[in-house]
């Protein structure tokens, strides 16, 4: 059986050494980004996230890591995300919340920094975060109809969204100037205030995510059209900020 590390800088060599082999100098960078980046990983339950960074000669042969990435799902690391740096750069406007992420908690694991050199444009942050929540509101609404009511089903589609959520709650902190916290908690605590809404929901769905609460079905029903009432209320205030 494969042997699941139980801290992400274990596999830090051998992960590198693999991809080293495959590519060799269209390898310019191994990024550890997400869960195992932010210290709070959990052995065999979390995925360990990279992002590879080839050269254009490099990402044209991106297959011949199929049969390396196959190998390393047994150790849960997700599919890498391989791309080159001119896609990351010109990508800012179009994706600059998921590279905000990023680059909010990131460990450089092999050659260039290419993280450290991003910045991003308001605008292109505000715009990103309105499509999102617009996106999920149409996303939540059709999840709720289609579980007619489930009580597992409406706690996965909670679990499957928050992260998402805290994902945009980053973004926008980062446009109002305000301090970005670690954990999912400390965000929806800095949040609540700044956007107007009600933390106490975000916090039974963050209860909700990790297996902590203890909601009977009806009251699980009721969390959830609180959460789709506040995502709205959320959305409202990202249709009346300006970046100015």
């Amino acid at each position: 059986m494969a042997k699941i590390p139980i801290k992400p800088e274990e596999i830090f060599k051998e992960i590198t050494d693999d991809f080293k082999k495959i590519f060799g100098e269209e390898l310019l960078s191994v990024v550890l980004y997400g869960s195992g980046a932010r210290g709070d990983y959990i052995p065999g339950k979390s995925d360990i996230n990279f992002l590879i960074i080839l050269t254009d000669t490099g990402i044209d042969d991106v297959g011949k890591a199929m049969e390396t990435v196959t190998r390393w799902r047994k150790r849960h690391v997700a599919i890498p995300l391989f791309m080159t740096r001119d896609y990351v750069l010109s990508s800012l406007d179009s994706y600059p919340v998921e590279f905000l992420n990023m680059k909010r908690h990131y460990t450089l694991v092999f050659g260039e920094d290419i993280l450290a050199l991003l910045s991003f444009q308001p605008n292109d942050l505000r715009l990103q975060v309105e499509r999102e929540l617009k996106a999920k509101i149409l996303h939540l609404r059709k999840g709720y109809l289609e579980s007619e009511g489930r009580e597992k089903r409406l706690r996965e589609i909670i679990k499957a969204s928050l992260t998402a959520f805290i994902a945009l709650f980053n973004a926008l902190l980062t446009l109002k100037q305000e301090v970005v916290p670690d954990t999912i908690r400390e965000v929806i605590q800095a949040a609540a205030p700044v956007f107007g809404i009600d933390a106490s929901v975000f916090m039974k769905c963050a209860d909700v995510r990790e297996g902590r609460d203890r909601l009977a079905s009806a009251e699980i029903q009721a969390l959830f059209h609180d959460y789709l009432q506040e995502v709205n209320r959320l959305c409202g205030f990202v249709d009346r900020l300006k970046t100015d």
